[in-house]
């Protein structure tokens, strides 16, 4: 991540709101009433600049679903007329044009996305809850009491992290199974180098384990490049960069990663 973009930082170290993703579909299913109110209410030269706009819009959502109704067409190719006259069982045996233009950009896209995110290991052994927490009795009163969780795995915490009081702890990571540094090698270079830790982007196990940071074999993680001098195509300097876990922190004691490049 480039070095000036303070809100994408700021986002990735101390993370979003809790109700983030609900604030935003919610606000995405409002906004068809909102653009409907607007029509309604709007007076004057406001009107017609808005009138204008959704003309356009609507215009090039009808292009769109008649370019994708006709992808599959086919059609006769425009030729000259031959000179020999030619057996009608072979009149229909122009060579067809298929309107696949539109149909071959979005495969092209996605073949390019699913490039972009092709990781090292894509297939992980799951792993039950069973194995991953550890019930936690507390109080007098154990039969009731016995809602506490310890993280059996390695976690990564922010360095701003403050424990919660013991009375609303639910889910306790043991400080000697935080990581703050992996050991990534980078595939092009084919050098390993220990970064900092930035955070937890996505555990394939539960989203309950991305949201505790909790490393397991194939979690993909952010790791702190600037060190590298990795520069983007805009010609900034790179700050955070995805990597992959390819061992068993747990078993090896230490992370080691391929860095997604």
């Amino acid at each position: 991540m480039p070095q000036n973009e303070y809100i994408e930082r700021s986002i990735k170290q101390h993370g979003r709101r809790l109700d983030h993703e609900e604030r935003t579909r919610k606000k995405a299913a409002r906004e068809g009433h909102k653009a409907s109110e607007n029509a309604q209410n709007l007076r004057g030269l406001r009107a017609k600049l808005y009138a204008k706009k959704r003309h356009h819009e609507k215009i090039q959502l009808r292009k769109t679903i008649k370019a994708h109704e006709e992808r599959n067409v086919k059609g006769a190719a425009a030729e000259k007329e031959p000179a020999n006259p030619i057996p009608s069982y072979l009149l229909d045996r122009a060579n067809p044009t298929n309107a696949k233009a539109l149909s071959t950009q979005i495969k092209n896209k996605r073949a390019e996305k699913a490039a972009k995110f092709a990781v090292p290991l894509p297939k992980v052994r799951g792993i039950a809850e069973e194995e991953m927490f550890k019930v936690v009795k507390t109080g007098k009163k154990t039969a009731k009491k016995a809602w506490k969780r310890v993280v059996t795995k390695p976690t990564f915490v922010g360095p701003d992290f403050t424990r919660r009081a013991p009375k609303f702890e639910r889910f306790i990571r043991p400080m000697g199974l935080r990581y703050k540094k992996a050991h990534i090698t980078h595939p092009t270079l084919n050098v390993t180098v220990q970064l900092p830790i930035l955070g937890v982007k996505k555990n394939p196990q539960q989203p309950l384990y991305t949201q505790l940071g909790v490393l397991t074999k194939g979690t993909i993680i952010e790791v702190n490049v600037s060190d590298l001098g990795i520069v983007t195509a805009g010609g900034k300097v790179a700050w955070g960069r995805y990597a992959q876990i390819t061992n068993s922190p747990e078993m090896d004691g230490c992370v080691n990663g391929v860095l997604l490049v």
